[in-house]
């Protein structure tokens, strides 16, 4: 529910904080004292049109903020966190509006577009007027008021299931008749691409393996020459080692006579020989792993050029080949089981379609009894709102096939006998189609209700008895959800629990609006305005006290 709202620089707001509990709270006051101005600031801070106009004379920009108590549960919760805002908390709706017409929106001090405030603030509160953009004034939502009324959510949610496998039934007999179409028309060359692919098995991986091998056989071949060489000075004929190793030997031989000048010649040629030793052996190793077979080069490279070839005919890159085998393979499978395959989804899709018709039948059955209940309790609190020779009805058409069913239910209204019943929006005037707003409000109760409504001015033009049954309504109302209600109608305020005088103040040469809560004193004065107008009575102030008790 709504708990506070707070208003900067609107019109003639300069500066206003509220506080709001829960059940029936009216606002009251003189005509131009600023009611009006305050619905159009709680319209900004729930996302409505902006306008430059709103912003108070001589100021930059004007704000409005409106903090909510939201349930865990609750849609605007899921809208939020939709849109990646942090729902921890109360909910904070804010709006600024710049003089020059530009708005910026927040929620949770975080920025958004109008659009998701709008969305957050649809679902928290519902204004309900004698303005055509008000709450339920979309056709489309009327189907979801009536099953709120039925309890039918549950059903709607298996129509959508049912609906979704009808869906994909269709989707899976669509995609195999295109899928047949095509491997009819390119039969001749997919079982000739199959032929060609399956004698070429061509395996994952396999280009890279390939051309490893043959980068390691190409490198191997040029380094040959060199290892062979290498090995040809360290161990062929020509090679010094020999001779080295008959010097080193006569030296061996004469270090008994000079030990001192022999022995370190002796140990530098036995080192110099390991040295060469190791290297002959590194050079043999190394000639070994470089060994290779040159046909199995050539084996190598031809199979890396048929590859490549057909990765050229069939377009795909050589790693492809294997996986496009496969899906031509399954192309000529499908051709020779196709019309097998199609007949069995098309009977899938048949009994799909018959599970969607019969639930979707259901739902409708259900519904327009629904509808039924609900036309009964609408029209049972016609009476006493002064729309006795009106009616209240619920259009029913056959819409075609959807998600949540194949019904389109829209609320129509015939306000005297003999006249044409058309849309409730079209046909009712402001102040009927106010009562007629009251009086679906009264019978859903709490049933898919913002937990916040507004009423404004729903009491125009009656008085007496019928403002009387319009104030039990919207009492009755907030003890489901937190009503507001705009009234000029005594009998009206006398019924909330908290009461709200908006006023004009003049300061200098400004003038502000203000807005106080009323205390029980207060509350009669003004109760006593209302009943005998600019001149309060006795007379009056004990009919104000009077319809207090009462209420």
């Amino acid at each position: 529910m709504l708990v506070q709202l707070s208003i900067r620089d609107i019109v003639l707001i300069d500066r206003l904080d509220l506080t709001f509990a829960e059940g029936l709270s009216v606002l009251t006051g003189e005509t131009g004292a600023g009611k009006s101005i305050l619905l159009d600031a709680t319209s900004l801070a729930l996302g409505a049109r902006g306008d430059a106009a709103l912003v108070r004379h001589g100021q930059d920009q004007g704000q409005v903020t409106a903090v909510f108590d939201v349930p865990l549960a609750h849609p605007a919760r899921r809208i939020a966190a939709e849109a990646d805002i942090d729902t921890e908390g109360d909910m904070i709706l804010r709006r600024v509006q710049l003089a020059d017409g530009r708005t910026r929106a927040f929620v949770n001090d975080q920025a958004v577009s109008v659009q998701v405030l709008r969305a957050i603030g649809g679902s928290l509160v519902e204004i309900h007027g004698q303005h055509a953009d008000r709450a339920l004034i979309d056709a489309e939502s009327h189907r979801g008021v009536v099953d709120a009324f039925g309890g039918l959510t549950g059903e709607v949610e298996a129509v959508r299931a049912v609906w979704k496998g009808w869906r994909e039934a269709r989707k899976a007999v669509e995609e195999a008749q295109t899928r047949l179409a095509k491997a009819r028309a390119d039969g001749d060359f997919l079982r000739h691409a199959v032929e060609e692919l399956t004698k070429l098995k061509p395996e994952p991986g396999e280009e890279a393996d390939l051309a490893a091998r043959r980068q390691a056989m190409m490198a191997s071949e040029k380094i040959a020459s060199d290892l062979a060489e290498a090995m040809d000075v360290l161990a062929g004929p020509a090679s010094a080692v020999p001779s080295l190793a008959a010097a080193w030997r006569r030296l061996e031989r004469r270090a008994g006579q000079a030990p001192d000048l022999v022995e370190p010649i002796v140990r530098a040629f036995g080192e110099a020989l390991d040295r060469i030793e190791d290297a002959r052996a590194a050079v043999e190793a190394a000639q070994r792993s470089a060994e290779f077979d040159p046909r199995e080069l050539e084996r190598i490279e031809e199979r890396l050029f048929t590859l490549r070839a057909a990765s050229r005919k069939f377009a795909v890159p050589v790693e492809g080949l294997a996986d496009l085998a496969a899906r031509y393979l399954a192309d000529v499978s499908a051709l020779d089981a196709g019309e097998d395959r199609l007949v069995a989804l098309e009977k899938a899709a048949g009994a799909a379609e018959a599970a969607y018709g019969k639930a979707a039948a259901g739902l409708s059955v259900r519904r327009k009894a629904a509808a039924k209940k609900l036309d009964a309790a609408v029209n049972a609190e016609l009476g006493p709102l002064k729309l006795d020779r009106a009616r209240f009805m619920t259009e029913h058409a056959a819409d075609g096939s959807g998600a949540e069913g194949i019904d389109r239910l829209e609320f129509w209204v015939q306000t005297n006998p003999g006249t044409r019943p058309g849309p409730m929006m079209k046909v009712a005037s402001g102040g009927e189609l106010s009562r007629f707003m009251l009086a679906l409000k009264v019978v859903l109760a709490d049933q898919g209700s913002a937990p916040t409504l507004v009423f404004d001015e729903i009491d125009t033009g009656v008085g007496g008895a019928v403002a009387d049954a319009i104030g039990q309504r919207l009492a009755r109302l907030g003890g489901k959800v937190q009503v507001l209600s705009v009234t000029h109608a005594p009998q009206v305020a006398a019924r909330a629990t908290r009461h709200y005088l908006i006023a004009k103040e003049t300061t200098g040469q400004r003038v502000a609006t203000r807005v106080k809560p009323l205390g029980f004193e207060l509350r009669r004065e003004e109760l006593a305005r209302m009943l005998a107008g600019e001149t309060i009575t006795d007379e009056a102030r004990a009919a104000a006290e009077k319809l207090l008790t009462v209420g």
